[in-house]
């Protein structure tokens, strides 16, 4: 990381202060923005990552994919979704690590499946998976105390139009909010790339989950909505690690929650598709740290 970053005279100054940069530090002589960047991050409580927390959540990272791997392989009509999440768990705590999901805030399971018209939080169990499903497979694992977070929806079997379209605009969703993580650009940009998108091809975004920061938890500022206006909400600067995980439906944004108190669906019961990948704020851009070719 570099320790220089620009700021405008109008923006926020990075003393945290909450002044304008003009009427704060600029013409203060021997202050090093860059080492005070992590206090602009004070009010959003947001903790930025060193080069050694980098390093732990890239090795989280590269776990997790291994495991969306396994599952891809394994992925097949008739396997029950209580199946995968036992291999999934296996392989995880083999290589020393801990499925995140278990326990967390009452969580049965060690990852979430999510089949066709689910949203997302899927609960492992007795549903069987068939030809011509669409299945997101979420996976968060923590190895050494490092936790990275990324999902796939996959194809069982043969898919049909509306399965391909929404598989295919939920990945191109991510790719361009992907493409907004840079120094300087905001949580806003990131929304307005993947809403203008997926509302021009018909499709809607969920609101009320969202992507968040993560690294030293599970979920840590700042969100992430996959919505939003150019320009607005927290400024990205390098050492922010978070999720971009767009939840994209066929039809309505609506949703209901079942009994179980997880399981997210489409109200109208149309298809929905996600895909997740963990990301970096750099100097010069953004570096996945849950990199899958989308």
């Amino acid at each position: 990381m570099v320790d220089d970053i620009k700021v405008g005279r109008n923006e926020p100054c990075p003393c945290g202060s909450g002044r304008k940069y003009k009427k704060c530090c600029l013409s203060k002589k021997g202050i090093n923005l860059g080492k005070k960047r992590e206090l602009s991050t004070d009010k959003f409580r947001i903790q930025l990552k060193n080069k050694d927390d980098v390093q732990g959540i890239r090795e989280a990272g590269a776990l997790t994919l291994e495991a969306l791997d396994l599952a891809e392989v394994h992925l097949k009509p008739g396997i029950k979704t209580a199946d995968i999440d036992k291999l999934i768990h296996e392989f995880i705590v083999k290589n020393n690590a801990i499925p995140a999901p278990l326990n967390y805030k009452g969580y049965p399971k060690s990852i979430c499946v999510s089949i066709n018209e689910v949203i997302c939080h899927g609960i492992p169990g007795k549903r069987i998976i068939h030809e011509g499903d669409i299945v997101n497979i979420d996976i968060t694992t923590i190895l050494n105390g490092y936790y990275a977070d990324a999902s796939k929806t996959f194809f069982v079997g043969k898919p049909g139009p509306d399965a391909k379209k929404i598989v295919s605009v939920a990945r191109e969703c991510l790719k361009r909010g992907i493409s907004m993580v840079q120094p300087g650009n905001t949580v806003g940009d990131i929304g307005w790339a993947i809403q203008t998108y997926a509302e021009g091809e018909g499709c809607s975004v969920v609101r009320e989950f969202v992507g968040h920061g993560v690294g030293f938890k599970f979920h840590e500022p700042p969100q992430i909505p996959h919505y939003g206006k150019k320009g607005d909400g927290v400024k990205l600067v390098p050492g922010m690690v978070f999720t971009i995980e767009p939840m994209i439906n066929l039809g309505e944004r609506d949703l209901n929650i079942l009994d179980d108190n997880w399981t997210a669906i489409t109200s109208d019961g149309s298809l929905s598709a996600q895909f997740e990948q963990t990301l970096l704020v750099t100097d010069n851009g953004c570096e996945s740290m849950t990199h899958y070719t989308l």
